[in-house]
């Protein structure tokens, strides 16, 4: 009976596969009566029809990352918070680590080393934030992504009826990617399963690196204590990489402390050795790795798409963008954007473009619409700097305008300074905004290189070898360097 099969995996596109390829099977009717899907949807759908035991609405509207963000943004700002301690992407973060480890809020306050933690750390308030975000969106009938693992374990546990009703329907549970799921997701799989055990997981503790985002690696290594009946089908050929790749992952492997044993192995060619490069700086692993693509790509005769660099986090990508570039080696950026397609660039291109390059109404136009939505002041630019929230009241930052502009000959646009924002009547744009926007802070126009690499972006002069930071007049410093 397909009704009585449930398969769960971690993507849409995994899903989508694997439904696929029953359907060529079995027959796309009975592939679409299977319960397949990603935990949060098949959850969710267990949930709507369930609504009723935990006082929803089976309707109920699922906030993804941003609508959390904001609801924890207006929180913070309603209770008058530190938005530099109380920043409401941790905040979210924070909490959502607390659902995916099933503690709620009064599991929160009954523990004195979670609220401790966040005294230690300068946020007393968290737990209050907590409170008010769950009542929050229980009042506007909302359950977040978290919500959705978090209030299956409850509807499973406070009603058996609910419980035994599920574990009789899905007498056969598969689950992919085992390796990557959290303590949570645990505890649903084995309260489902616990009934019949009739249990396919497949994973590779090998593969297990979501440790950040909560995936419990010891959930495949218990597996056998957990279903002593089971039986274990190693897959250990490898069809994608060559010898010396499949090699080099089992001698890493086999370091691991706790560990599922096996031997990968593969009938690919040896192929070429793995060059292994340390360096110090991120800045210089771009420069490195720019340059051996320069160098291949030359000597070698090879197309630009004959190249790929992975990197582990989209924040890795500005220094290979910068070092690429200066190569004038083109680029194409895949699951995420370039960090100069990021939405803080326009206000840089807009203060710090000379004239005539370009049409001035788009990009100010762009920036209006980006920070403010629709402004009908008559300087709706520099209502963007205070909606931005970017540093103001700094007289450094007006001077360095003015000095930048005649230090580096541009012809630079600077919007009139004479209209005010709240007390002040002056912006420092420049510095405080690009380093806001490269995750950094203001004290890091001090290092050079992220200097040259804002002034190169603008068209503008660099530093000479021989600038140091001037603590004391820092902007000035920086522009007779220029100069």
């Amino acid at each position: 009976d397909p009704f009585s099969i449930l398969a769960l995996t971690f993507t849409n596109k995994a899903a989508k596969e694997m439904k696929e390829r029953i359907g060529s099977i079995v027959g796309e009717s009975n592939a679409k009566a299977l319960w397949m899907g990603t935990f949060h949807s098949i959850f969710a759908r267990i949930l709507r029809s369930e609504a009723d035991f935990l006082g929803y609405s089976s309707n109920f509207s699922i906030y993804d990352t941003q609508d959390s963000e904001r609801l924890i943004s207006s929180i913070i700002k309603e209770y008058k918070l530190d938005k530099d301690l109380y920043k409401y992407r941790n905040i979210r973060n924070r909490i959502s680590s607390l659902k995916n480890n099933l503690v709620t809020v009064k599991a929160y306050h009954n523990n004195q080393e979670l609220v401790q933690q966040d005294k230690e750390s300068r946020r007393p308030m968290f737990g209050k934030i907590y409170q008010t975000y769950v009542n929050r969106c229980f009042k506007a009938s909302a359950m977040d992504f978290d919500d959705l693992l978090l209030k299956t374990n409850e509807l499973l546990n406070r009603f058996p009826e609910v419980l035994n009703k599920y574990q009789q329907r899905f007498k056969y549970i598969h689950v992919d990617e085992y390796q990557d799921t959290n303590h949570s997701q645990y505890l649903i799989v084995k309260a489902l399963a616990d009934k019949f055990e009739n249990i396919c997981v497949v994973g590779d503790d090998a593969q297990s690196i979501y440790g950040f985002r909560g995936a419990n690696i010891e959930n495949i290594l218990s597996f056998q204590k957990d279903y002593p009946n089971s039986t274990v089908y190693r897959l250990e050929q490898n069809y994608r990489s060559t010898q010396n790749i499949v090699n080099a992952a089992n001698s890493v492997i086999n370091k691991n402390l706790n560990k599922l044993d096996k031997k990968v192995w593969t009938d690919n060619e040896i192929g070429d050795k793995i060059e292994v490069n340390q360096t110090i700086t991120d800045s210089e692993e771009g420069r490195f790795v720019a340059s051996s693509i320069f160098e291949a790509k030359y000597n070698l005769q090879l197309r630009n798409d004959e190249f790929a660099v992975l990197y582990r986090t989209n924040a890795q990508s500005r220094s290979i963008e910068d070092a690429l570039r200066r190569k004038n080696i083109p680029f194409q950026i895949f699951g995420g954007l370039s960090f100069y397609q990021r939405k803080e660039l326009p206000f840089h291109r807009y203060f710090l473009s000379p004239y005539g390059k370009g049409d001035l109404y788009a990009p100010r136009k762009r920036v209006t619409e980006l920070y403010c939505g629709k402004v009908t002041t008559p300087h709706p630019v520099m209502k963007c700097i205070g909606a931005a929230n970017v540093g103001t009241g700094s007289l450094a930052g007006m001077r360095f305008l003015h000095r930048l502009k005649n230090n580096l000959n541009q012809k630079i646009i600077i919007w009139p300074f004479e209209k005010k924002i709240g007390n002040s009547v002056a912006v420092e744009i420049f510095p405080r905004l690009y380093f806001k926007q490269a995750g950094t802070n203001p004290q890091h126009w001090r290092n050079p290189e992220t200097i040259n690499t804002a002034l190169e972006f603008f068209g503008s002069k660099t530093l000479s070898e021989d600038w140091t930071p001037n603590r004391e007049d820092e902007p000035d410093a920086l522009l007779s360097a220029a100069a």
